[in-house]
């Protein structure tokens, strides 16, 4: 059946292999303008994005056709293949085999587009670790509450 109007919003975070801090401000534009190519031709559409050193938060809303994990592999294969061939590090670039991808109701769009574009200052007070395990201690305490 087709699905006309649809609200599969998704915030996704990608770690880099052993969370190396790679990704520097020379290639985090370049990076960035990449990945809005790779949701854009994906029958998506970026809302925010931001690469961190270590990690890159991205939040998209995608086609119903369009699995989360799909996405995240187009994601992650086509950017490890950019950084390589176009060498912007020192080094063989490699993002953790596994992403994160939490869902986002419509309300809260403004709220994460905001979280995502104050990567630089949210991460002054709060380290990724500490980021990362506050999204997994709220969406299981959601689960449990569902």
């Amino acid at each position: 059946m087709k699905i006309e109007y649809y609200n599969c919003f998704t915030h996704y975070v990608f770690t880099t292999k052993f969370r190396e801090p790679v990704i520097n401000e020379a290639i985090r534009n370049r990076l960035e303008k990449y990945v809005t190519g790779i949701v854009n031709n994906s029958a998506s559409k970026l809302y925010a994005i931001f690469a961190n050193p270590e990690h890159m938060h991205i939040l998209v809303s995608r086609a119903p056709s369009i699995s989360e994990e799909w996405l995240a592999t187009r994601i992650s294969d086509s950017t490890e293949k950019f950084i390589n061939e176009n060498k912007l590090i020192k080094g063989k670039f490699l993002w953790q085999r596994s992403a994160s991808a939490f869902s986002v109701s419509k309300n809260d769009i403004q709220a994460v587009c905001d979280y995502i574009l104050n990567q630089p200052e949210h991460h002054k007070r709060t380290s990724f670790e500490e980021e990362y395990n506050k999204f997994i201690q709220e969406f299981q305490e959601t689960l449990k509450k569902g």
